[in-house]
């Protein structure tokens, strides 16, 4: 039978001409859809007509900067997975951008297939299912996970976290106590490596996973192994 389902929408927000043909090229040949903006202003008008899958947005733009567009994405309560294209030596820009609640980063000059590659990873576990015989609930408790509807709830609430976030999580949280190194996360969860991606990303998410789960009576969620990574504390 013929794949019925819709072609994912990608929005490219970049006012260098090159960088959208060249982006617009590779992920119409691996199957999306791409709408283009120039400038954050147009980005926003495009944002809203389109409602894509997924958005690129680079931080530097004529307008409304990128860091902007993040920011009031955020605040209106979007979950639109964010990729953004960062300079390479804009690294107060990435953590930024991290914090405000972007997915991931690539920082220019960039691999166009590694850059299709980060959105075939976004978009997946954002939109992904768990395999067969796979937990459909993990934590314990007080946390709960569920990988069926994506959700997570801290004492019956409902946690509003991004999908990157939500993915950090999951990860940790279905191998509870069990150390991950930030290469092994960076592999996991961004399906990138030190290559490509700063191992401070997996530190800042981890930091806004923190603030968003809360504390808890005995310490926190996800502990802090010095010099080597993370685990989940159930």
């Amino acid at each position: 039978m013929p794949d019925r389902s819709p072609t994912p929408t990608v929005v490219v927000v970049d006012d260098e001409d090159l960088v959208r043909e060249v982006v617009t090229d590779y992920l119409v040949r691996d199957g999306y859809r791409v709408v283009v903006a120039a400038d954050g202003n147009q980005a926003r008008t495009v944002l809203e007509r389109e409602r894509p899958q997924l958005a690129i947005i680079d931080i530097m733009l004529p307008g409304r900067d990128g860091l902007s567009l993040v920011r009031e994405l955020r605040a209106a309560g979007s979950a639109l997975p964010i990729i953004l294209l960062t300079a390479r030596g804009d690294e107060i820009d990435r953590v930024i951008g991290l914090e405000l609640g972007a997915d991931d980063y690539v920082t220019k000059p960039f691999s166009p297939r590694e850059l299709v590659a980060r959105v075939r990873s976004v978009l997946r576990r954002a939109g992904g299912q768990p395999e067969a015989g796979e937990a459909t609930t993990l934590g314990s408790g007080d946390l709960v996970v569920d990988t069926v509807s994506r959700e997570v709830r801290v004492r019956g609430k409902l946690i509003d976290l991004t999908p990157k976030e939500y993915d950090l999580l999951a990860c940790l949280a279905a191998a509870p106590r069990r150390v991950h190194t930030h290469e092994a996360l960076l592999r996991q969860v961004w399906d990138s490596s030190i290559q490509w991606q700063d191992p401070a990303t997996v530190t800042v998410h981890v930091g806004r996973l923190r603030r968003k789960l809360g504390p808890r009576d005995d310490g926190s969620w996800i502990t802090t192994v010095w010099g080597v990574g993370y685990r989940f504390d159930p």
